[in-house]
């Protein structure tokens, strides 16, 4: 495998409606959809309100062989810079930990970090942030990979 680049589409509660509409345009099965109810408890973190549970957390749309449309709800205190038309971020999937950290840290270069590179619930390397040019990126190595 090698680094890929797929569009993150975010939403405010509509991701799911979205992504039906999405998969009547392209066909296909969704290979992953899942809600925040299904996210474990994080430590610091409030446990999810019944108003956001059943929001989608993560759902993707395989298109080609290399190309996937991913997505979710924003909740919480992401919601407050939600805003239509400017939803979306870049993903990259690297195959290694080091080729993660190393375009986290050139893209994170002059820009900000909204979540540093680390070890996620679903068993991924990953980190976002917004480049010193406005965008939006999200990074990471899949610790599953072979």
């Amino acid at each position: 495998m090698s680094t890929t680049i797929n569009t993150y589409l975010t939403f405010d509660g509509d991701c799911k409606a979205a992504f039906d509409f999405y998969r009547s345009v392209f066909g296909g099965e969704f290979n992953n959809a899942s809600t925040f109810s299904e996210m474990p408890p994080q430590e610091g973190m409030p446990p999810i309100s019944e108003e956001e549970k059943d929001k989608i957390m993560h759902i993707s749309l395989p298109i080609s062989n290399e190309t996937i449309l991913m997505g979710s709800d924003t909740g919480g205190e992401w919601a407050k810079s939600f805003k239509k038309g400017n939803n979306f971020s870049i993903s990259v999937n690297t195959d290694s930990k080091k080729e993660a950290e190393r375009i986290f840290k050139a893209l994170s270069e002059n820009g900000q970090v909204t979540m540093p590179m680390e070890k996620t619930f679903w068993n991924s390397y990953f980190g976002m942030l917004k480049d010193q040019f406005g965008i939006h990126w999200m990074v990471s190595f899949d610790q599953n990979s072979p």
